[in-house]
């Protein structure tokens, strides 16, 4: 009989290791080995005859070679294997019955309806109770996924194997449930314990993202912000433009002073004295006005202790502050932080103030442009009336 288990074992190890699938991550060599292992342990507390220990043991390493034609009714496709391959081997009838008998009492829905089929249900689940059973159970899982049988994530595969442990799964032989149970339901703790964390950290952090979205901070935090933002952006835009216009202006001047100026000295150029003055006085008048449009304010710099109690000075601008002691002013923003109505009301008058000054920028740019373009408008007439009536053609035409 030893030569003949020696037989099964290298039969059922050829078939697990190169005929099977690699998606079986938990019904392989290493889960029959397993449930081998699990039945020799009972075994030695059984005082069965040789027929019945030997069929339980050829059992346990036959129950899964089914899988190698797929998961659909493994059992009965496990069990025509091994009755194939058991009569090869010339064993009799009785013993390939009861090998087969073995074999579907493995099925979940079964009951088992004796000694031997309680100790082969028991071996088939002795995972159970092993410290290893988080990983098993793992594996089991990717396995599902993997043929597509189930896809499920790891929270509803733990609520699963819950109740699966508590409903639907039971040891059935005395020795079970003396040596495996206690580990059994450790690991049962193990889960339950496992669920809580996560329902815990769960509900903590639906908690969290609810009140962040109810709570109006955010939105106030990103309103200043974004006005903030849109205000300062608004006041470079306002420097560029002032700048692009004293440049234009400057260039004007450069070139009259360089071009057209000199050539006043002549009396036949005396038509072109107004134009040229209309021009010069209108670029001039843009200049001082661009100038005047990004001109800084000059503050004062200082603040005392009085402002700040009294929330009267706004910290956040540099004019308010920069002439303090870096210990004032440490105080000053202590006292600022501690408040948050305090802060809001900094934040307000910081962009009231900035608007102030935009509102100042933007009417001078307006009238700066509008003075320019006015000063291009009469240079130009200027010009062509001064050609026109007093150039030099005229003064040519006139009675000596």
């Amino acid at each position: 009989m030893s030569e003949l288990l020696s037989k099964v074992e290298n039969f059922a190890t050829n078939l697990l290791v190169n005929k099977l699938d690699n998606n079986y991550l938990y019904h392989n060599l290493r889960h029959t080995q397993r449930v081998v292992k699990s039945s020799k342990e009972m075994l030695q507390s059984y005082n069965l005859d040789e027929l019945d220990s030997n069929a339980i043991v050829l059992a346990a390493w036959l129950h899964d070679i089914g899988y190698t034609e797929g998961p659909e009714d493994h059992e009965r496709k496990s069990c025509e294997i091994a009755s194939a391959f058991l009569r090869e081997q010339g064993c009799e009838a009785p013993l390939i019955d009861k090998v087969c008998k073995l074999i579907m009492a493995t099925q979940l829905e079964h009951e088992p309806q004796d000694l031997l089929e309680e100790i082969i249900r028991d071996a088939d689940s002795s995972h159970l109770a092993q410290n290893s059973y988080t990983e098993t159970s793992e594996m089991l899982r990717e396995e599902l996924s993997l043929l597509g049988i189930a896809d499920m994530s790891p929270r509803e595969w733990r609520k699963a194997n819950i109740k699966m442990f508590q409903t639907k799964h039971r040891f059935y032989t005395d020795y079970a449930k003396t040596n495996w149970q206690k580990g059994k339901d450790d690991n049962l703790k193990k889960l339950i314990k496992s669920l809580k964390k996560e329902n815990k950290a769960r509900k903590k952090e639906e908690l969290k993202v609810r009140l962040k979205n109810q709570s109006p901070e955010r939105g106030i935090q990103t309103m200043y912000r974004v006005s903030m933002r849109n205000h300062l952006k608004l006041s470079d835009i306002a420097d560029t433009k002032a700048n692009i216009l004293l440049s234009v202006n400057a260039i004007i001047i450069s070139l009259l002073l360089t071009n057209l100026i000199p050539k006043l000295d002549n009396p036949s150029n005396d038509y072109l004295i107004y134009p040229t003055g209309i021009f010069v006085l209108f670029s001039i008048a843009s200049m001082v006005m661009s100038v005047l449009a990004t001109r800084p304010n000059v503050t004062s710099g200082e603040f005392d202790r009085k402002d700040v109690e009294n929330k009267k000075v706004n910290l956040l601008f540099f004019g308010n502050f920069h002439k303090m002691k870096l210990q004032d002013y440490e105080w000053a923003m202590q006292e600022l932080i501690k408040d948050q109505n305090y802060v809001y009301n900094t934040l307000t008058k910081d962009l009231y103030f900035l608007g102030v000054v935009l509102d100042k920028k933007y009417k001078l740019l307006r009238w700066t442009y509008s003075v320019f373009m006015v000063g291009i408008i009469l240079s130009t007439i200027a010009f062509f009336v001064a050609l026109k009536f007093y150039g030099p053609e005229r003064i040519i035409e006139l009675p000596t």
